[in-house]
């Protein structure tokens, strides 16, 4: 069947032949699973149970949990059922954005996981006037427990609202960072997400009743679209945390996934992890380790190794890299990876392994994939992010911008492309454009197509137009409120948060001089020179104090964990010879600064 709506995947699983081990997670030390049936049943019953709360189609429903579960996925197909929208959210955020998010949207109700996560929403309740339920997945004393919300009342009517949906109808709304800082509600129908699902489902190297591990959070577009994917191909799916990946009992080891999909971050912790074993070992091992280990350097995908080059990686395979395959459970075929870019050197160490990385991107406005590396047919290039969707028009355009040769912003027309900002639309008129008769969505990243395999074009990203950040991670962070925050500090000249494709956040902070220096006699501190002072222990933890102080007010991802201290001011103007740091209308040259302290910024992430 060709699904038009996002539920019809659960429908086709069934109809192809239902599984009995469809979602599971662990419950203390066994995993226990939902099957097919169960899921649809559930789903259903608890559909019922929102009408029975007064729950219109339109209405929304927020979902928050630390950690992907089934109970998610049933309350997602409840949702869809009776045409509300699901408003995912993270629950690293804080109490503010919650009751920002939720006032925009208007939540209604928020069902949510374990932890402190009742409570953060609840904190936000009283600010919330639409949000009159908070239905928790877990026991917690006498709070609401969404097992008693389910019921059969009204399942024929669940069945007939069912059949209204129709695939351009939206199916949810998911705040993605904005560079106001306020999130930006980023409105997909199901077509918007099918046209994706459709598109990559033979692109990925599962079938039938195959074990995936799906531990990125389902409230991030690229793992829920993965999902349904996994849904209609009627795999096993292992939900699972970050927190118990590794080890001899961790989940890679006792599921043995075949397939998962990951951040870069998690392939760098892998790879640090193997390269710290291959240091601590003694003699000839250590010898065969790193040999093995340069013999990846010139991997590419298609290349063929023939007489003593083939041998040599015959040899490496069988001593070193079957052990990296057994580290990550021993079936891995491929791992696709996203939301941030992947280092080249990670995806040939993994790829040459055996372990085949397929790199690609998108954005949440793009429901979200745009481009991918292919598993199958060799249509994969290390350093790119693949070749676009079929479904997907891509440009490099130049019209606005002084780019390098063959560089320009990336624009894209398709199915997938969002409907827009919810409740914004000049933010949402700013990112769409019209070319040739076609609108075209502008992702605000920079690249540009390289010669590949099979003749094909691949994209590759050199550079980011926007001003949010992205950890390594896939988070996406928005440094000018955190930035503005600082600099209310009457010590704080100047700053500017830094971590695009780094661990985390991290700031570098100009003091103000004159400020700093009665601050200084105040404390009985000898004042010299700014550049000396900056290194001064009490001056540091000074800063601190105000960093930890607007820490309290930022979500988990968007915290500032390092700070570097600077000690000369940022100009518009220079007469040393060197380049400004601000325009003349005093904005942040980021990249020049980011060029001129590179040393602080990498002695932060050492």
């Amino acid at each position: 069947m060709q699904a038009t709506r996002l539920f019809d995947y659960i429908t086709k699983q069934f109809d192809d032949g239902p599984i009995d081990k469809f979602v599971g997670s662990r419950v203390g030390d066994d995993w226990q699973f939902y099957s097919t049936a169960d899921v649809i049943e559930k789903s259903r019953k608890l559909a019922s149970g929102l009408l029975d709360l007064g729950i219109e189609k339109g209405d929304k429903i927020g979902l928050v949990v630390y950690k992907n579960r089934p109970e998610w996925v049933v309350t997602d197909l409840a949702i869809q059922y009776i045409g509300a929208i699901g408003v995912p959210m993270y629950p690293t955020i804080s109490s503010r954005e919650y009751e920002y998010i939720m006032n925009e949207a208007e939540v209604k109700i928020c069902f949510v996981g374990s932890g402190d996560l009742y409570d953060k929403v609840s904190a936000a309740q009283s600010k919330v006037d639409s949000l009159k339920e908070i239905i928790c997945f877990d026991k917690q004393g006498g709070r609401p427990f969404w097992l008693d919300f389910m019921n059969d009342k009204h399942l024929v009517k669940v069945e007939s609202i069912s059949q209204t949906i129709k695939s351009e109808d939206l199916a949810t709304i998911i705040y993605t960072s904005g560079t106001t800082g306020n999130p930006k509600g980023v409105m997909l129908t199901h077509l918007n997400i099918i046209s994706v699902v459709e598109s990559c489902s033979d692109l990925l190297p599962v079938k039938k009743g195959e074990r995936i591990l799906s531990f990125l959070p389902l409230c991030h577009i690229f793992e829920r679209a993965v999902l349904y994917v996994y849904t209609s191909l009627a795999t096993e799916i292992y939900f699972t945390g970050t927190d118990n990946l590794g080890g001899e009992t961790g989940d890679l080891a006792s599921v043995k996934p075949h397939y998962f999909t990951t951040v870069p971050r998690l392939l760098e912790k892998v790879y640090e992890k193997i390269y710290n074993k291959g240091l601590a070992l003694t003699g000839l091992k250590k010898k065969l380790f790193f040999w093995a280990l340069k013999l990846t350097d010139d991997f590419e995908h298609g290349k063929k190794f023939t007489g003593l080059d083939a041998i040599k990686r015959k040899i490496a395979d069988k001593l070193i890299f079957s052990k990296w395959r057994a580290a990550l459970g021993g079936n891995v075929k491929g791992i696709a990876t996203g939301a941030a870019a992947c280092p080249a050197k990670i995806a040939r160490v993994f790829s040459a392994a055996g372990i085949t990385i397929t790199e690609g991107y998108g954005l949440t406005e793009t429901s979200p994939v745009l481009t991918l590396n292919h598993y199958y047919s060799g249509s994969n290039k290390i350093g790119t992010v693949g070749v676009p969707l079929d479904i997907c028009d891509i440009v490099i355009d130049r019209s606005e911008g002084d780019y390098n040769e063959g560089e320009g912003e990336i624009i894209a027309a398709g199915p997938n492309i969002m409907q827009g900002y919810y409740k914004q639309p000049e933010q949402t008129a700013a990112v769409f454009k019209e070319l040739n008769g076609k609108t075209y969505f502008r992702t605000g990243d920079i690249g540009t197509f390289v010669d590949g395999p099979n003749g094909k074009k691949y994209l590759k990203i050199t550079d980011r137009k926007k001003e949010l950040l992205k950890t390594s991670g896939g988070k996406y962070v928005a440094p000018a409120p955190i930035e503005s925050s600082l600099k209310e500090d009457f010590l704080i000249e100047q700053a500017m948060i830094v971590g695009d494709h780094k661990k985390f956040v991290s700031a570098l902070i100009v003091p103000s001089q004159d400020a700093l220096k009665m601050w200084c006699e105040e404390h009985q501190i000898t004042w010299t020179s700014l550049q000396d002072i900056i290194h001064n222990e009490k001056v540091h933890a000074r800063i601190q104090q105000c960093v930890d102080e607007i820490n309290k007010n930022l979500g988990h991802i968007e915290q500032i964990k390092k700070f570097a201290l600077i000690g000369n001011t940022w100009e518009a103007i220079r007469n040393d010879g060197t380049e400004s740091e601000l325009t003349p209308t005093m904005k942040l040259k980021r990249r020049i600064i980011l060029t001129k302290y590179a040393d602080e910024i990498e002695k932060l992430y050492a």
